[in-house]
């Protein structure tokens, strides 16, 4: 147990990186310390299979375990976005009584995410909120109506599915047959 824990906490130093070295290095010497696990898998006893397990899991996440080395900001970890998302749908369900998550964030979710991340940098001033550019902003008020307008076609199938056809059935014969 004590050697397993031993390749853990070493596997666990080099991904720290607090040398703060760039994408290549760090995944060079992870590469090197899991091979070295691979050729020291005797020495861990009943814990070998969770040693093969643990360096198969690793190579499904190769290709984007590293990436967070060389992005500024981008969170090292699936955890940190976890915690991200969850801080923002628990203050969502306090503001709103609800128990689960608004269902306005899967419209609105763009825009409130990102205001919700910018006020835990900094408070925001008054005069921030006026928009820069009045044409982008207008596109970005456009896209969530429409947005907001297809979930609104969709709560009415469901609520009366027989008169939604209806509807959709005079309208497409309206256009149809000449005046």
């Amino acid at each position: 147990m004590r050697t397993a824990f031993g390749w853990v906490r070493r596997l666990a130093a080099v991904l720290a990186n607090k040398k703060g070295l760039k994408a290549a290095a760090v995944r060079r010497r992870y590469r090197g310390l899991t091979a070295a696990l691979a050729r020291h898998r005797g020495s861990l006893g009943a814990l070998a299979e969770a040693s093969d397990h643990f360096r198969k899991v690793t190579r499904s996440y190769w290709p984007g375990l590293f990436r967070c080395y060389d992005v500024d900001g981008l969170p090292r970890t699936n955890n940190e976005l976890e915690q991200f998302f969850g801080s923002y749908r628990y203050h969502e369900r306090r503001c709103s009584g609800r128990k689960v998550a608004c269902p306005g964030t899967v419209v609105r979710g763009s825009v409130r995410l990102v205001a919700a991340a910018a006020t835990r940098l900094r408070p925001i001033e008054v005069a921030e909120l006026m928009p820069s550019d009045l044409s982008s902003w207008r596109d970005l008020r456009g896209r969530l109506e429409r947005r907001q307008a297809v979930r609104t076609l969709g709560r009415r199938f469901r609520q009366d599915p027989a008169a939604y056809l209806q509807s959709l059935e005079d309208s497409l014969i309206k256009q149809a047959l000449p005046p």
